[in-house]
């Protein structure tokens, strides 16, 4: 007799990937890959991770035996930037589908932070001490080398002086004021977790859908936000908006009350009781 178990549901299973646990350590490239589930239902996700080993081993074969790190890092740019061709994809910078592992994977082509998790995949299989930068504006990668670190930019694979990465920083500074000019450059390096790079994916794609107004695809990255980051309230806020949007007061009353029964003194407070006010007008 045999035991059947019902298959989780594709938020279900992110959730079980990025559970808090020792260390609070996560599956990167699978749970960023089942991201995409709810657009590609049909997607095997053990499928990808299979085809990043065969990448994996490719890239090794063509590392000799005792490589320094800076060996490495130069093998792995060759490969992943010249053999395999990634890049940006200039002609639909924000199809959804730059944000999917899959999709990027076939393509070749992404946005900053989809190509640094490959690059970064293959990065930490050949030794390298390789890390994500939630860098405002465009996400980078860098790596640990016995002379310091190196900061690239995972589009093109070039590493990024002092100098241009202030000229990058610049446009952040001059949005947010004084308080950032005091703010040095090297708390802008560090390294980005896991949480944080799916985080900004999902954000990502929360903001194409928005612009879009494609309510139900914004709330189902809602729903993954909000299984990454239970404490996030702007994220039930900005669920129930998008509920609201969508013609189901219910479900947009519940996450606009929790929103402000967590931060009742937030500067949006009036606004929100004013659309909740309007919901139970319906």
């Amino acid at each position: 007799m045999t035991s059947t178990y019902p298959v989780p549901t594709p938020l279900e299973y992110f959730a079980a990937l990025v559970q808090a646990g020792p260390g609070d350590a996560i599956a990167l490239l699978e749970a960023a890959a089942c991201i995409a589930h709810d657009d590609y239902p049909d997607l095997d996700v053990q499928q990808l991770l299979d085809d990043m080993d065969r990448l994996q081993a490719r890239l090794a074969r063509r590392i000799p035996e005792g490589a320094e790190p800076l060996q490495r890092l130069n093998a792995l740019n060759r490969f992943f930037y010249g053999e395999l061709g990634f890049g940006a994809n200039l002609n639909d910078y924000y199809a959804p589908d730059n944000s999917y592992p899959h999709v990027v994977l076939r393509t070749r082509r992404g946005i900053p932070i989809s190509l640094a998790l490959l690059w970064l995949e293959l990065a930490q299989g050949v030794g390298l001490d390789a890390h994500g930068i939630s860098f405002p504006g465009h996400f980078l990668v860098k790596v640990l080398l016995p002379g310091g670190q190196a900061v690239l930019d995972p589009v093109t694979g070039h590493a990024l002086s002092r100098e241009a990465l202030s000229e990058r920083l610049e446009p952040f500074r001059q949005r947010q004021g004084a308080v950032q000019e005091e703010v040095p450059m090297g708390l802008f390096l560090q390294a980005a977790s896991a949480r944080d790079m799916l985080a900004r994916m999902l954000r990502n794609l929360k903001e194409i859908h928005r612009m879009r107004q494609d309510w139900r695809r914004l709330v189902a990255v809602q729903d993954r936000l909000i299984t990454l980051l239970p404490d996030a309230w702007d994220e039930w806020r900005d669920r129930g908006l998008a509920y609201a949007a969508l013609g189901q007061p219910p479900q947009a009353l519940s996450d606009l009350e929790t929103y402000l029964a967590q931060a009742p003194e937030a500067g949006d407070a009036q606004e929100v009781e004013l659309h909740i006010k309007a919901l139970r007008g319906r």
